[in-house]
């Protein structure tokens, strides 16, 4: 049986559906899907161009690669971990958190020609794990209003819609 979750930006009260790809990504789909729910403060991307996140504390040991890319396409719902860094302490200090051994980042990506290049750091690829199966239109135009409008306020949410 496929396992469904729900992604919503909350503020704008969208949400689409995705299906996790456990064929391709079976650890990182696990790993997800026995911490969801998850959530924490929308951002939209600087450097990726369609791509709405949130980071929250990590919820596991070090998955590595797994189905990894560089080049999302529209509905890919995408894993990174990040470990130390500047990213890890901002996040930190955002959060008021201490001592964190890492940071998840938990993307949809919902356009075109994503390239996952930073000029500080170099390629940054993730693991995709899953795959948006409904409502990628309607939370393409919320995600491009995160772009326009701004996102604070904003919660990106990610939530188990079937039990698998």
């Amino acid at each position: 049986m496929a396992r469904l979750m729900r992604i919503t930006l909350a503020k704008r009260a969208v949400s689409c559906v995705a299906e996790l790809l456990d064929k391709d990504a079976p650890r990182t789909g696990d790993a997800v899907w026995s911490a969801l729910p998850q959530g924490g403060d929308a951002q939209h991307a600087k450097y990726a161009r369609n791509e709405v996140y949130t980071m929250v504390p990590r919820f596991g040991p070090e998955i590595g690669l797994e189905n990894p890319t560089v080049t999302p396409i529209p509905g890919d719902v995408v894993y990174f971990s990040f470990t130390g860094g500047m990213l890890d302490q901002s996040f930190k200090a955002d959060q008021g958190i201490d001592r964190l051994p890492g940071v998840i980042d938990l993307a949809i990506f919902y356009g075109r020609n994503n390239l996952l290049l930073n000029g500080d750091v170099g390629w940054v690829p993730g693991n995709v794990y899953a795959s948006v199966v409904d409502g990628l239109d309607r939370m393409a135009q919320a995600c491009h209003d995160v772009w326009r409008s701004g996102s604070v306020g904003e919660r990106l949410v990610y939530e188990r819609l079937s039990e698998g």
